[in-house]
């Protein structure tokens, strides 16, 4: 597994290990569909919740969820529309979260941003 894939991935362990103990009850991880992936598929509250997890090392090209960029945007929206269709979801509250993960000298640093973009 390439070095950025590897920390892509221990940024989503992270964040779906901090929803659950936040009280979030996951459904799903990396649900693939044309537009992309939803990194995490969550519930909690009656609300179903996509969380987008970005991951970085440092800050040199800003904050991790500065990536989230409005064609990401649209994407993440048109995935979370195929979601809920496929699984047959109707009339359930949505939200757009992002979580930050930020390695500085190893030591994780997580931010939760809820309702990111709508």
């Amino acid at each position: 597994m390439e070095q950025t894939q590897m920390l892509g991935k221990r940024g989503e362990d992270l964040a779906a290990d901090y929803l659950q103990r936040k009280g979030y009850r996951i459904l799903a991880r990396n649900f693939r569909c044309r537009r992309g992936e939803l990194d995490i598929v969550a519930e909690k509250g009656g609300v179903l919740v996509f969380a987008e997890v970005k991951t970085r090392r440092s800050l040199a090209f800003g904050l991790p969820g500065e990536a989230v960029t409005p064609k990401k945007q649209i994407h993440l929206l048109q995935g979370a529309a195929y979601y809920c269709r496929t699984q047959g979801i109707r009339g359930m509250p949505l939200r757009m979260d992002v979580v930050e993960v930020l390695f500085l000298e190893e030591k994780p640093y997580l931010h939760h941003i809820e309702n990111a973009f709508s």
